[in-house]
């Protein structure tokens, strides 16, 4: 019998580590139960998917655990984001409702239709966003428990050139762009990123992508729960729009490594 693809992974780390390593848009997998709600046909979905994923993310994710002498916790999206984008708020609070990619995508990165007029997104919802959002939450807590903290780091990538979707677009794309929130993002994990990054050719703050992933139970009241959304512009590891990996993954998954080292006592 076929197996249905696991909605999420949460590959362990030392018990000792707060980091959790989120990787939320790496997959390309679309369940042949969604698909048919899909309206675009097999190429058309396919220049989607190279346009929407974040490709390769998991692997540099994966390349940093295995290079940090304390590995961090991975918690890596097995699905498409066509299927459901669990980095955004699932009701009338996200911004990207206004593009058509909410929780459950209407429109593409070219604002053309994904499904049809009138789609009801509420069983994905139920089904795949809600699932994920209590096992990171749970992920988070864990830590806590473990290690008196907890720091999400989310693993993104961006394209060189702004796709019509984008509502910040116009303002700089830097070859490493960190995502903060003015409660989750502390001055020091900042600093230790802006480090750990600096042989790119330059970080910028909040652009073109600004915030970062905290689950809701926490989002706002402990400050136990750091948070940093990286985000790689894919020029500096990839072919773009969904080729290969090029040598560039290699250096960024040691300046991820040094990151989750930064980030230990």
């Amino acid at each position: 019998m076929h197996q249905p693809p696991e909605p999420f992974r949460l590959l362990p780390g030392a018990a000792t580590s707060p980091v959790i390593l989120h990787v939320p848009h790496s997959s390309r997998v679309i369940p042949e139960s969604v698909r048919g709600g899909i309206v675009l046909d097999d190429r058309a979905l396919e220049q989607e998917l190279d346009h929407i994923t974040d490709s390769h993310t998991a692997d540099i994710a994966a390349a940093a655990a295995a290079g940090s002498a304390v590995t961090p916790w991975q918690f890596v999206n097995g699905l498409s984001r066509l299927v459901f984008d669990p980095e955004r708020f699932p009701d009338e609070r996200e911004e990207m409702l206004a593009v058509g990619m909410g929780a459950v995508y209407t429109h593409t990165t070219h604002r053309e239709r994904l499904r049809p007029d009138g789609f009801d997104g509420r069983s994905l919802i139920d089904r795949c966003f809600h699932p994920y959002a209590d096992a990171m939450t749970r992920a988070v807590g864990d830590r806590l428990e473990a290690a008196g903290r907890a720091v999400i780091i989310d693993v993104h990538s961006y394209p060189t050139e702004p796709l019509p979707y984008e509502l910040h677009g116009g303002g700089l794309r830097p070859p490493i762009c960190l995502g903060t929130d003015p409660f989750h993002t502390p001055a020091g994990l900042l600093a230790v990123a802006e480090k750990a990054f600096a042989g790119f050719g330059g970080t910028g703050l909040d652009s073109p992508f600004a915030g970062t992933y905290v689950p809701l139970k926490y989002y706002g009241k402990d400050d136990r729960v750091g948070a940093l959304m990286v985000e790689i512009r894919r020029d500096t590891y990839m072919t773009e729009p969904g080729g290969p990996a090029g040598p560039g993954l290699v250096a960024l998954a040691a300046a991820l490594a040094g990151l989750v080292g930064g980030l230990l006592p």
